[in-house]
């Protein structure tokens, strides 16, 4: 295949940031997730297919390109739509209403949104997954936080600092290890260079929820956080034993078993649980007076898969007692394999493989180094719409440059996770933005502005190259 020109390589990426703007903010607004964006990023995949085969790619090498694509993103779609099936089981079990009633009784305006980000963050630590933190008490919080009368977007934001805060810097997270895998040097030397970043960058965000908390006002809604409190008592048979659901999700993930089978076990467990505490209500939605296996059977499936709606007088209570079950996540999924469309055009065309090179070599010095790193990891979470390519295609790129010039590897493999996984999340189409989108039942856009550990983090390390602090050289390195 002849070599991509720069020039052409940026085509695509034109057209699509253009449509996507336009159909966003000129056409569907916050309604634009729903389809319409889909349909732009298969568009843009075609546009570069074209020009792809204009320039001799074959349309055999796009299509492979295309199904790699795809199939690098099995393992999230299937856990998104486990995710769907468990929002259901603990929906109907009572578990995230239990985690509503003690929140309500525990939090208040004023100490929120920090104590949510930092409840993130210890949970995932433990659990080396943002994905499972936001998909289980996140999903919590955000519905504690719209009881409390505070933003759904602010809470989201305090949620995905807190939960990408946890992930960055447990050994159990994928990318934690991918990092220091892809720029040559080890887990634990990555996470104790990593913090040097990260804990300020979190402490900023931590102040600035703080500051906004403090704004909040409870006394306003004390009476109806007590009309929701009294609902969700006769609603449910609420009970601290319900907490062992959850207990036993984050047990299974510390203990390393994959987050698929996790979620799967947490699903059923969440059905065993709702037929023990919650038999009335699965009564009543069965609309049978003497419900037998059958009438239980389709309740506890529907709640997996299609829908489950509790009847609620207080309208925001009725607004968080539904869930849209695996069906919920339908729309989550067709926007990432449809974003995978393009980077996989992308990819077989050799147009990302020259937009990378054409970084590579604007990075003359050592801060420019870092920040073409950053630039590079930005751009692939946009383009080819996976965080994991955003850790990989650049440390790939970056790790000869960084040795080449006495730079010890660990300043790479912190790079790549300060600006390629954290920020993964702030791009609609990309598999982490997507997924946050479906799980929290927000659109991304509405939470970006609050994510502010996800945008303080790549300015952070920027700061840190310009100013040469714990930029580690070659020599410094000690051989144990």
């Amino acid at each position: 295949m002849p070599k991509s020109k720069l020039g052409l390589a940026l085509i695509p990426v034109v057209f699509l940031i253009a449509a996507l703007f336009i159909n966003v903010f000129f056409v569907f607004g916050n309604g634009a997730l729903d389809g319409s964006n889909q349909f732009i990023l298969i568009l843009a995949g075609a546009f570069t297919a074209l020009i792809g085969l204009s320039q001799g790619t074959t349309w055999k090498e796009v299509i492979h390109g295309i199904e790699k694509s795809i199939s690098s993103t099995t393992g999230a779609l299937l856990i998104l739509l486990m995710i769907g099936a468990l929002a259901g089981s603990w929906m109907l079990s009572g578990v995230v209403p239990a985690m509503i009633y003690y929140g309500l009784q525990f939090l208040s305006p004023a100490i929120f949104l920090p104590s949510t980000a930092i409840i993130c963050a210890f949970i995932s630590l433990a659990t080396g997954s943002s994905w499972t933190t936001t998909a289980t008490v996140g999903i919590a919080l955000v519905g504690i936080g719209t009881a409390l009368g505070i933003s759904e977007a602010m809470v989201a934001g305090a949620v995905i600092s807190g939960a990408y805060f946890g992930d960055k810097i447990s050994p159990l997270s994928d990318t934690t290890n991918l990092a220091p895998a892809m720029a040559g040097t080890d887990l634990f030397t990555h996470i104790k260079y990593m913090l040097y970043t990260t804990i300020p960058s979190f402490l900023l965000a931590l102040i600035i929820f703080t500051l906004m908390s403090l704004g909040l006002k409870s006394e306003g809604n004390i009476e109806g956080i007590q009309v929701i409190l009294t609902e969700l008592d006769t609603i449910f048979n609420i009970t601290p034993w319900l907490f062992l659901v959850p207990a036993l999700v984050i047990f299974l993930i510390i203990k390393k078993v994959p987050a698929l089978p996790a979620l799967l076990i947490g699903t059923l467990a969440g059905a065993l649980f709702a037929g023990i505490f919650q038999s009335e209500q699965i009564q009543k939605l069965s609309g049978s007076e003497n419900p037998g296996f059958i009438e239980y059977y389709r309740v506890l499936l529907n709640s997996f898969t299609v829908d489950v709606q509790f009847q609620a007088e207080n309208e925001t209570l009725k607004e968080l007692l539904s869930s849209g079950g695996m069906s919920g996540m339908l729309n989550t999924v067709w926007l990432i394999i449809s974003a995978m469309v393009f980077g996989g055009a992308m990819e077989a065309c050799g147009f990302l493989a020259a937009i990378s090179k054409a970084l590579l070599s604007l990075a003359k010095g050592t801060a420019s180094l870092f920040a073409t790193t950053i630039g590079t990891c930005l751009f692939v979470n946009v383009t080819a719409s996976d965080q994991y390519l955003s850790i990989v295609i650049p440390g790939k790129m970056f790790k000869d440059a960084y040795r080449e010039r006495g730079l010890a590897p660990e300043n790479l493999s912190r790079t790549l996770e300060d600006s390629g996984t954290v920020t993964s999340v702030l791009i609609p189409w990309n598999t982490c933005g997507a997924y946050q989108m479906g799980a929290l039942h927000l659109d991304t856009f509405a939470f970006i502005p609050y994510c502010f550990f996800n945008i303080f983090s790549p300015i952070t390390t920027l700061i840190f190259a310009i100013f040469n602090i714990k930029i580690r050289q070659l020599k410094d390195k000690i051989v144990a």
